[in-house]
């Protein structure tokens, strides 16, 4: 039953950023799988494996609090896929997720872009 449910809201969270997408912004399911989602962010940061970035964990994964939200059935997948786009843009250093990449953002902001921008594209493009 819960599936069920699941399944049907992601449908109309489909239908929705389908017709009425955020700017710069994509998502939905892989190979038609309700339960398995890729996410698109414009920009100049685009990820899909791993990314250097101080407020995401070295495994890649981050945790909904970091992004401003906290989950209740108000958070879509485009304010989901907002808040990520908005994090990349502008790091947090209250939330540290990866240690080494805070440093390197905290003590040397060009070296730190060099760094993320080489991860991009050794591992996003």
């Amino acid at each position: 039953m819960a599936t069920y449910r699941l399944t049907r809201r992601l449908n109309r969270e489909l239908l929705d950023i389908s017709t009425n997408p955020p700017p710069g912004i994509s998502a939905g399911p892989i190979n038609d799988d309700m339960l398995n989602w890729q996410g698109i962010i414009s920009g100049p940061v685009n990820f899909t494996t791993k990314i250097y970035h101080l407020n995401i964990y070295v495994t890649g994964s981050i945790c909904e609090y970091h992004m401003g939200l906290q989950w209740s059935p108000a958070v879509t997948i485009s304010k989901i896929l907002l808040n990520i786009s908005a994090l990349l843009t502008s790091p947090n250093l209250d939330c540290r997720l990866n240690g080494e990449a805070a440093n390197l953002y905290e003590l040397d902001r060009i070296k730190y872009n060099e760094t993320a921008a080489e991860w991009t594209r050794k591992y996003a493009m």
